[in-house]
C-alpha cells in the first residue's frame, strides 16, 4: 500500500511444553491516505486483504531455517487480523503463527536463520518458555533481558539495526 508507513512491530512467542510455538506479530503502521479504513468498511476487500498479507508473510517464514533441538519445523501462518489503533490512519496487523516441535528434559536449542537485514522500524519480542523452564543463553545481535526467573526473554531491536540473519536460544526444561 502505498501510503501505509511502518511504525513499530510487536511479537509474542509462546512456548508450550508440548512444543508447540505460537506467536502472536503486530506492526504498527501510520496510514496517510486511510487506506485501510477503505479495506475494512467492505467485506470482500478485507478477506481479499487478510488473505494477501497471510501469503506474503508465509512466503518471508518459507524463507527462514527454523530449527527446534536440530529438527526443521515450519512456522505457519493461520490467521490474520487488522485493526486500529484509536483512529483509522493507525492500523495494525496481527499475524497469528504457529510451529510445533519436540521438547526434552535439559537443554533445548532455538534457531533460526534468515536474510540479512537492516531493521526499517523498532520493534520488541517477547518469549514466554513454560513454568519448567528458563533461559540459559540467547545470541539475537541485541541484548536482551530475563525475567521471571529467567523463564521470558525480552529484546528490543531499534531502527537502523543490523541484523546477520541468525538467531539461537538455548533453555533448559526441568
Amino acid at each position: 500500500m502505498i501510503g501505509l508507513k511502518p511504525v513499530y512491530g510487536l511479537g509474542l512467542f509462546f512456548v508450550r511444553d508440548t512444543g508447540l510455538v505460537e506467536q502472536v506479530v503486530i506492526f504498527d503502521y501510520y496510514d496517510e491516505l486511510g487506506e485501510y479504513k477503505s479495506i475494512v468498511e467492505d467485506p470482500e476487500k478485507l478477506e481479499n486483504e487478510k488473505s494477501m498479507l497471510a501469503i506474503n508473510m508465509q512466503h518471508f517464514l518459507d524463507q527462514e531455517n527454523v530449527r527446534l533441538n536440530n529438527e526443521f519445523t515450519y512456522p505457519k501462518v493461520v490467521d490474520v487480523e487488522i485493526g486500529f489503533r484509536g483512529d483509522y490512519k493507525h492500523p495494525y496487523i496481527a499475524f497469528f503463527i504457529v510451529f510445533q516441535g519436540v521438547l526434552r528434559k535439559g537443554l533445548n536449542v532455538y534457531e533460526d536463520r534468515y536474510e540479512p537485514e537492516t531493521t526499517e522500524y523498532d520493534y520488541r519480542v517477547y518469549w514466554f518458555f513454560p513454568s519448567r523452564a528458563r533461559v540459559i543463553r540467547a545470541d539475537l545481535d541485541v541484548p536482551y533481558s530475563l525475567l521471571d526467573r529467567g523463564r521470558i526473554l525480552s529484546f528490543c531491536v531499534k531502527t537502523g539495526t543490523f541484523l546477520r540473519g541468525y538467531e539461537r536460544i538455548e533453555f533448559e526444561l526441568y
